[in-house]
């Protein structure tokens, strides 16, 4: 990926760490402006520090996305610090454990509260900006467990699936509006939540790669890769997909 986005605005939600680390600092790299959004001002700001220590230009705002007046207040951020919002990465996300059966109520609300809700806030106030500049691409970040089922998993899996429903409806509704919006569906990735996931339960690095064909977790780099290209030029009639970038998980 060598596109350039010089004069583009990327705004990125779970930037802190992670997947969302990665993209920041990629669409940094190939000179977008940036906003990093997240609830974790510690982590934020650490990101946006990286950016400007490699010459980027980066602000930090913190926001909860299931809020309405949060996921609004971001987006009007964005355009007052840059004028404009070409690229949004809607990556925020949670992930807690637990079976169709075993699922407690509070951990079922707070992921579909995040994980999918958090999505359709930000497209919510994303896309009417677009809309006036006449164009924007959105990537939502979905997972392989938003394609097949992952017992164990049950309220994540289902606000991926429901990530995935919303991103290709979304994009049937402004397909000729300009605006493009797409899914990325990564495997297993070793970000802070899968390793706090592993440390909780050792058995599960082992399982989570027997189910990867390729034999090992993504690196955050490579989804950053694929959102990247799913926001260029390069992909400008690509619209309501869900890509996998899972070593393979789905092909099976």
């Amino acid at each position: 990926m060598t596109e350039s986005y010089e004069e583009k605005v990327a705004l990125v939600t779970g930037g802190a760490s992670g997947i969302g680390r990665a993209t920041a600092l990629a669409f940094a790299q190939r000179g977008a402006k940036v906003v990093v959004a997240d609830l974790v001002a510690k982590g934020g700001e650490e990101t946006v520090r990286m950016i400007k220590e490699a010459g980027g230009t980066s602000i930090f705002f913190q926001a909860d996305v299931s809020k309405s007046q949060d996921a609004l207040a971001m987006v009007r951020k964005t355009v007052e610090t840059y004028g404009h919002l070409d690229c949004a990465f809607n990556n925020a996300g949670v992930g807690i454990p637990g079976s169709t059966v075993d699922c407690a109520e509070e951990d079922w609300d707070r992921i579909l509260q995040i994980n999918l809700k958090g999505v359709w806030l930000c497209m919510k106030y994303e896309i009417p900006q677009m809309l006036k500049q006449g164009s924007g691409s959105i990537v939502n970040t979905a997972s392989a467990g938003g394609l097949i089922g992952t017992p164990g998993l049950a309220a994540y899996t289902a606000s991926k699936h429901g990530v995935v429903g919303l991103t290709k409806t979304a994009a049937l509704e402004y397909v000729q509006q300009g605006i493009r919006i797409n899914a990325v569906c990564p495997g297993s990735v070793m970000t802070p939540m899968v390793k706090s996931s592993i440390d909780a339960f050792p058995d599960l690095e082992k399982i989570l790669l027997s189910k990867h064909p390729m034999g090992r977790f993504a690196r955050s780099e490579e989804i950053a890769d694929a959102v990247l290209w799913l926001c260029s030029d390069g992909a400008s009639y690509v619209t309501g997909i869900a890509l996998s970038v899972d070593g393979g998980v789905v092909a099976q």
